[in-house]
């Protein structure tokens, strides 16, 4: 088979492969699947393949790469334009095949194994930070609803938490000596007439906190959030 110019449209499972000659004529577009990917590129004579910079693009370049053969990376919106009838597998690949061969194509360079670990690692470690700083957020709004502000800044919740935790404790400790109250400053009630006390209007039981909580938004009792 006399291929000179390859285009593959990537995919997890099924591959799309068009393939031209050296004048340009078609000699094949067909599906192929991931475990036949390497074994077909490894029986064909070295050639140009032109793919699209996605989702494991990078993988196969190198993998294809290591069998001989020239690959190209593109970037998605330069392939586009070349794309002649309606968006399918089958036109998509033809589309890279064609595009790859322009003389003034942009192309994306190719990144090592050892290059994408660590783009890994620093993406990994921006979703932690992100990840924090939603949590950082979420409790200064929650201590917020409670007249407690702390200042913006992970550091001001590092150093503010422990001593808010640390007077919480505190108040539950000065509670405890009080009827009906335990070492954690919560309330118990022993006789039918204290337990009748406890309830709450339009929230039931005081042990009821979450139905409660979720009755107000509803707006069938008090907003904890006004």
């Amino acid at each position: 088979m006399n291929v000179r110019t390859i285009g593959i449209d990537l995919a997890k499972e099924v591959f799309q492969v068009h393939g031209v000659d050296e004048h340009g004529k078609r000699l094949f577009n067909k599906q192929l699947k991931r475990s036949q990917m390497t074994s077909f590129f490894a029986n064909i004579p070295p050639c140009l393949i032109g793919m699209e910079a996605c989702a494991s693009a990078h993988f196969w370049a190198n993998k294809l790469s290591a069998l001989g053969h020239s690959v190209k990376l593109m970037a998605p919106q330069f392939v586009k334009p070349y794309v002649k009838t309606n968006k399918h597998d089958a036109a998509d690949a033809e589309a890279i095949c064609e595009a790859v061969t322009r003389p003034n194509m942009r192309f994306v360079p190719i990144k090592t194994p050892e290059q994408q670990a660590v783009l890994a690692l620093h993406r990994s470690r921006q979703g932690f930070i992100k990840q924090r700083t939603a949590q950082a957020n979420q409790i200064r709004g929650l201590l917020a609803e409670f007249g407690i502000i702390v200042p913006r800044g992970i550091h001001q919740i590092q150093r503010r938490l422990p001593e808010i935790l640390e007077d919480g404790i505190v108040a539950g400790d000065e509670a405890a000596g009080s009827p009906g109250v335990d070492g954690k400053g919560f309330i118990h009630a022993e006789s039918g007439e204290e337990q009748r006390s406890l309830v709450v209007p339009d929230f039931g039981s005081s042990g009821t906190s979450g139905n409660g909580g979720n009755k107000g938004e509803a707006g069938m009792g008090s907003d904890l959030f006004g």
